[in-house]
């Protein structure tokens, strides 16, 4: 999808200006990155006071699909990088016309819709379990018994977190009403109809790649979701030295195959019979990889930086285990978490991403920890969060 041909790419040294679309908690980390390394930064973003306003040079206030906004950012920016997959295509044409668009508009474009996403990993030959694409509610009347009766439904544009998806067949079979009544509930959008399959458990692995070609893997880490929303993550993944080569291999071949100049997170899923399919892609950072600050040589958000800059990539190594827990607005409703008593835990460290309103499911910061085993640091963090 890249083109090799012509000069080799520029780097982009300490005292450049990087632009970020998107200024959420991403964005603010990996700003902090930036200005640690001696970059200006300067991101987008909805919200004036978004989490990464107060730690940059300029925020510039922008719905996803503003193309104003997205030229405003970009002019006299030497690079542009995204925290955020759902910008409008047009805003990031318009942006890769003024200056360096990583990680691109065409991986951009495949990711950001699911169904196009899913189609491209199929069609490229990478291991996806059995899917359908949907367009109409028939479509999905004929998918749910072809895939099995048991069906996970997402929408192709815009879901994230457990929005914008249905279960089917998961509990108890699904009847006709059921179909009908998921189909209602994800607004009668395009979307991909899942097989469900039998997980071991799920895993991620980052991927990074810079303009001159240099890739790197981050080993995998192991996920936990409750109510689809990453609950907490480990490193490492503890699964097999050969399925952990297959897939940190798997990782740096989509990430090439895409041609992506950034960062990639992989989702995947292992199965009981040792097999791996890929879930879904992210084009940038990602929440199960905040804990690379703490295990790793490099963190995500400093490889980020590197990558957007074709700096050459960091030692993706890991130090020492590590884990994170995920705080969200829940925890604010019956009044503020007791954080000096989670931090009275052994390793544990506070991460809050200066979000003044919490709600039910939004992600408000995250606990990290390290320990001796992957067990060790997962415990440290787990009962940090229970003394909250």
């Amino acid at each position: 999808m890249t083109d090799n041909a012509g000069p080799k790419p520029t780097k982009i040294v300490p005292g450049g200006t990087l632009a970020i679309l998107g200024g959420g908690q991403l964005g603010r980390m990996m700003a902090m990155a930036a200005r640690t390394m001696g970059y200006h930064v300067r991101v987008m973003d909805p919200e004036p006071a978004c989490p990464a306003s107060f730690v940059v040079d300029e925020t510039i206030t922008g719905r996803w699909d503003d193309v104003d906004a997205a030229t405003r950012l970009a002019t006299g920016a030497d690079v542009v990088t995204l925290e955020i997959e759902q910008i409008g295509v047009d805003a990031l044409s318009n942006v890769a016309r003024i200056a360096p668009l990583r990680p691109g508009v065409e991986p951009v474009r495949i990711i950001q819709d699911k169904t196009l996403q899913k189609i491209w990993l199929a069609e490229a030959g990478f291991p996806v379990g059995p899917f359908r694409v949907i367009c109409e509610e028939i479509d999905l009347q004929n998918a749910v018994p072809v895939l099995g009766g048991r069906v996970f439904l997402k929408i192709g544009r815009g879901g994230y977190d457990g929005r914008g998806q249905a279960r089917l067949g998961i509990d108890e079979p699904a009847g006709e009403d059921d179909i009908a009544e998921a189909w209602e509930s994800i607004g009668r959008r395009p979307a991909v109809a899942e097989q469900a399959l039998d997980l071991e458990c799920e895993i991620s692995v980052m991927a990074a790649r810079n303009p001159s070609g240099e890739v790197r893997s981050y080993p995998a880490a192991r996920n936990h979701h409750e109510n689809q929303i990453l609950a907490w993550s480990v490193l490492p993944a503890g699964i097999s030295a050969e399925l952990e080569s297959q897939a940190e291999s798997l990782a740096a071949s989509i990430i090439e195959k895409l041609g992506i100049e950034g960062m990639l997170c992989v989702e995947i899923f292992v199965t009981r019979q040792g097999e791996l399919f890929v879930n879904e892609l992210a084009p940038r950072p990602h929440n199960s990889y905040h804990q690379s600050e703490r295990g790793c040589v490099t963190s995500q958000f400093e490889q980020a930086v590197r990558a957007a800059c074709n700096l050459p990539l960091g030692d993706t190594s890991l130090i020492t285990p590590a884990a994170i827990v995920n705080l969200l607005g829940d925890l604010w409703l019956n009044g503020n978490p007791n954080f000096a008593a989670a931090l009275e835990v052994p390793g544990v460290r506070l991460h809050l991403y200066e979000k003044h309103t919490p709600r039910a499911g939004r992600k408000m910061g995250h606990l990290s920890a390290t320990g001796a085993t992957a067990d060790e640091a997962l415990e440290r963090v787990l009962e940090a969060k229970h003394r909250l």
